[in-house]
């Protein structure tokens, strides 16, 4: 929206004017709007009227029979999604991701072993064409940036999730880490405070080791501990604050944490925010001991919304059954429907 400001200024100054010749009783004439100044304001509300779900259903295309790690729920979500009437949502394809984009990242010998049809441990399986996935998953990343950058409320709905991926493995279900793409992206095209929020109950060991001491970036992790991948119990170099919550504390200390952690964010004053959402503090969760209900993932979308500037989510871990709709309660609470 453009408010224009400009013209009221000649305007009163004329009628100051006159009043001062004539003297304060006098009849005052409209006043000429000759050359006049526009001054013009953008007022931007980032309470949107819609959301943006970049997302490609083809992303659920690989699976293994047991493993934890079941795309299919992206399908899940994406039917809630698309049958509910409280948000309106517009849907995006992912973009295109440059090698050089991703190398920012991850090294070559690391970019090229994902080519290579051998599990990359116990946990990370070797799928065919897994390097595609993931590589389309980093892409929906960058077309979240964007999307922030101009101004959109936006969320990656894709697969494989990224966090756990170091510079030259994959592990925890994660091949390339997308959310590190996109922040080392945005600070080479002129972000200047980039923070990085991961609530995933499990910490962003990949994350933390390829932003580790990146001047104008900052990674803030809440997750439990001890707890896979048994990393995140202090802080990190100087740009990378843990909030390790012990396993079977109560739920108000689990938020305690999540408070505490986006108190900080604040004073680190991003211009902007990547969030790695994850979705598995979820007390039904299967994975882990988590302690989270509903009403958590709506106020941290409200929380983070809150902050002012512009905001990506992706999606990271998440393995209960009501995943579609922790994450439908928390883009409502970032949209604060």
């Amino acid at each position: 929206m453009l408010v224009n400001i400009g013209l009221l200024t000649p305007a009163l100054s004329s009628l100051r004017e006159e009043r001062e010749k004539n003297g304060a009783g006098a009849r005052l004439r409209p006043p000429r709007l000759t050359r006049p100044k526009f001054v013009f304001i953008c007022v931007h509300s980032w309470l949107n009227f819609l959301v943006k779900i970049i997302t490609d259903e083809r992303c659920a295309g690989y699976s293994y029979p047991g493993h934890p790690e079941r795309p299919l729920r992206i399908l899940a979500t994406l039917e809630l999604l698309r049958n509910q009437t409280e948000l309106p949502i517009e849907w995006a394809e992912p973009g295109q991701v440059g090698d050089a984009q991703i190398l920012r990242a991850h090294s070559a010998e690391h970019f090229a072993r994902l080519n290579e049809p051998e599990d990359f441990d116990a946990d990370t399986p070797f799928y065919e064409n897994i390097a595609g996935f993931a590589r389309a998953s980093s892409a929906a990343a960058l077309t979240a940036l964007t999307a922030a950058r101009n101004g959109e409320s936006v969320f990656s709905l894709m697969r494989p999730p990224g966090h756990h991926a170091t510079r030259d493995r994959a592990m925890g279900f994660c091949y390339l880490n997308n959310v590190a793409i996109a922040v080392l992206e945005a600070a080479a095209t002129g972000a200047k405070r980039v923070a990085v929020f991961d609530f995933d109950v499990h910490h962003g060991n990949g994350t933390e080791a390829i932003l580790l001491n990146r001047p104008g970036v900052a990674f803030f992790s809440i997750h439990l501990f001890p707890c896979y991948p048994g990393t995140g119990s202090a802080n990190a170099g100087n740009n990378c604050f843990n909030y390790p919550v012990e396993p079977g504390l109560p739920r108000q200390d689990y938020r305690a944490a999540l408070a505490r952690a986006l108190d900080d964010l604040k004073k680190f004053r991003p211009d902007l925010v990547a969030v790695s959402a994850g979705f598995d503090a979820y007390v039904r969760d299967p994975l882990v001991q988590g302690v989270l209900v509903v009403d958590d993932f709506y106020w941290l979308g409200q929380s983070l919304r809150a902050l002012g500037v512009p905001l990506f989510s992706l999606l990271e871990g998440g393995y209960s059954r009501d995943l579609p709709e922790l994450i439908f309660a928390y883009l409502k609470g970032v949209e604060e429907k």
